[in-house]
């Protein structure tokens, strides 16, 4: 029942914001402020060489216009997602500005990753193909796709990330320290997952192409 509840909660998220408008955004406009801005800690082309900052690289758009705009805290509110160094980076940037690097970023080619251990790899690549249907864990590729490349206005890109991005992200869903996915759906993912099988879904993405 609970994997069941859970799986509903995706669907009904993908439906949600399939209902979204294209996306539009000027990669062109946007070379500056990478330059200026971005390139210092994801690398120009979008492939962070810092395993604690994201690959950015063939992101799907609409999920890093979302980020950005969530990095953004609105006059006199605390920003959706808390990220003191992301606040100070993205209070300068127009929604326009924001629209034109999600275009950019979308637009560059991801350099893949690697997995680093066998066994956490075996048992990554069983949760994120099959979940854990006893403690209500949806496969990850049931919204990520089976090679992590996400879907497009739904679900970002995974494949490559990482690991330890992805472990961190993973564990602040868990916590709640981080709170904007829609319907909370990663956080109820995450709060059932342990700490070895995040481990093992970072290592398994890292390496998945």
């Amino acid at each position: 029942m609970k994997f069941i509840l859970a799986l509903t909660a995706m669907l009904s998220a993908m439906t949600a914001l399939a209902a979204e408008p294209p996306f539009k955004g000027d990669a062109a406009k946007a070379q500056g402020i990478v330059n200026q801005v971005c390139a210092a800690c994801h690398a120009a082309d979008g492939n962070s060489q810092l395993a604690v900052n994201p690959k950015l690289a063939g992101q799907i758009p609409e999920y890093l216009y979302k980020q950005l705009t969530n990095f953004k805290a609105p006059a006199g509110k605390k920003a959706e997602r808390d990220n003191p160094v992301m606040l100070g980076m993205v209070a300068g940037l127009s929604s326009a500005d924001m629209r034109n690097l999600a275009a950019y970023f979308a637009e560059q080619k991801a350099k893949p990753g690697a997995a680093k251990s066998k066994d956490l790899v075996a048992l990554g690549q069983r949760i994120y193909r099959g979940g854990i249907a006893s403690e209500g864990v949806a496969a990850c590729a049931s919204c990520h796709g089976p090679n992590g490349a996400g879907m497009p206005a739904q679900y970002p890109r995974l494949s490559g990330q990482h690991a330890e991005y992805v472990s961190a992200q993973l564990k602040a869903f868990r916590s709640g320290a981080r709170a904007n996915d829609l319907n909370a759906s990663m956080r109820g993912v995450a709060g059932r997952l342990s700490d070895r099988e995040i481990e093992a879904v970072a290592d398994y993405i890292a390496g998945l192409r």
